[in-house]
């Protein structure tokens, strides 16, 4: 049985990804191309190791303690989701909160917990006072047909910071 719950210092450490699996095999992305976006066949895998799994973890830790949201879904102890929600609003009527950070291990994809974790940020950028949450999302086939299928749409409005670190990830939005 999965339990979901707010993310604090007292249920979440720098540790608690340690078991989590972020795997994924990419074999095509979106671009934009002319104009228009395009899935192209771009190959690579992506998989977090042991210290990039607790440099995240930190990540959360220090978002939390600034202000910012995290939620978790947990299945016997182990951390198996979670998203993270920057507390900085943005945009030009600061309608904007980033999820920052939106994963679920491996093992547990296609269950329903990315959707149930999705709701739980979705409160959560409201509570934090924006209309519309900010994704800048990895461009590959299956993160972005899930985003899709969450009813995200691209983004009204580009964050050029988040675009600037990550330039191949495709800017979406979700109206609150």
């Amino acid at each position: 049985m999965i339990i979901y719950e707010k993310l604090s210092a007292n249920n979440f450490s720098a540790l608690s990804l340690d078991g989590f699996v972020r795997r994924q095999e990419v074999r095509e992305c979106w671009r934009r191309v002319e104009g228009q976006w395009k899935l192209l066949p771009i190959a690579y895998v992506e998989d977090w190791d042991l210290d990039g799994r607790r440099r995240r973890a930190e990540t959360i830790l220090r978002s939390i303690q600034e202000g910012g949201l995290a939620y978790g879904a947990w299945d016997q102890g182990s951390l198996v989701g979670f998203a993270r929600l920057d507390p900085a609003r943005f945009g030009s009527e600061n309608q904007y909160v980033d999820l920052a950070q939106f994963h679920v291990s491996l093992p547990y994809r296609g269950q329903g917990i990315g959707r149930r974790l999705f709701s739980m940020a979705c409160a959560g950028a409201r509570e934090l006072g924006a209309s519309r949450l900010y994704i800048s999302a990895h461009s590959a086939r299956e993160p972005m047909a899930a985003y899709r299928a969450l009813g995200c749409v691209e983004a009204v409005e580009v964050n050029r910071i988040l675009a600037e670190k990550e330039p191949c990830d495709v800017p979406l939005e979700y109206v609150l």
